[in-house]
C-alpha cells in the first residue's frame, strides 16, 4: 500500500542574527520601516497581478466572521468527502485527482444547500438563463 500524501509541517525557525539585530531599537524601527516598505511593494505587485488576470479582490473588514467563510466551507467539504478518504503516491497525482474530483462530481453532481440543494453548474446555468430573460425583457420594453 502507497503512503498517504499529506505536506509537510510548517515550522519556524529561528535565525540568531535577526534576534541579535532586534535587540536594538534603532534597528527595530529601520526595521519596521522597511517592513511596511515591503508589505506596500508586495501589495501593489499582487493588485497589479490580480489586475493582469481579472481577479477581483475581495476585502473584508478586519474580525468578520464572514469574510472567508465560503472558501472555508469548500475547503472543509474537499477534504472530509474527498482527500481523507483516498491515498495519493505523489503530490501531482493528489493535484490532478482532486482537480478531476471538483470538475466532474464537486460542480456538476453534487448538490449544495446554498444553491437551493442545486449543483453549482445547474444553479449557473439557471442564473444565466434567469439573466438573458432579464435582458429580452428589458430590450422589448
Amino acid at each position: 500500500m502507497m503512503p498517504r500524501w499529506s505536506a509537510p509541517p510548517c515550522r519556524w525557525q529561528s535565525r540568531p542574527e535577526a534576534a541579535r539585530s532586534a535587540a536594538s531599537s534603532s534597528t527595530r524601527t529601520a526595521a519596521a520601516k522597511a517592513d511596511s516598505r515591503s508589505r506596500r511593494n508586495t501589495s501593489e505587485a499582487f493588485q497589479q497581478l490580480c489586475g493582469r488576470w481579472g481577479v477581483v479582490q475581495s476585502m473584508g473588514r478586519v474580525g468578520s466572521a464572514l469574510d472567508n467563510a465560503a472558501a472555508e466551507s469548500f475547503h472543509s467539504v474537499l477534504k472530509v468527502e474527498y482527500i481523507h478518504r483516498h491515498t495519493f503516491a505523489t503530490r501531482a497525482e493528489a493535484r490532478l485527482k482532486t482537480a478531476t474530483w471538483i470538475a466532474d462530481f464537486y460542480n456538476t453532481k453534487r448538490r449544495h444547500s446554498a444553491a437551493g440543494g442545486k449543483p453549482p453548474v445547474e444553479f449557473e446555468r439557471i442564473i444565466q438563463e434567469a439573466r438573458a430573460r432579464t435582458d429580452q425583457e428589458g430590450r422589448a420594453a
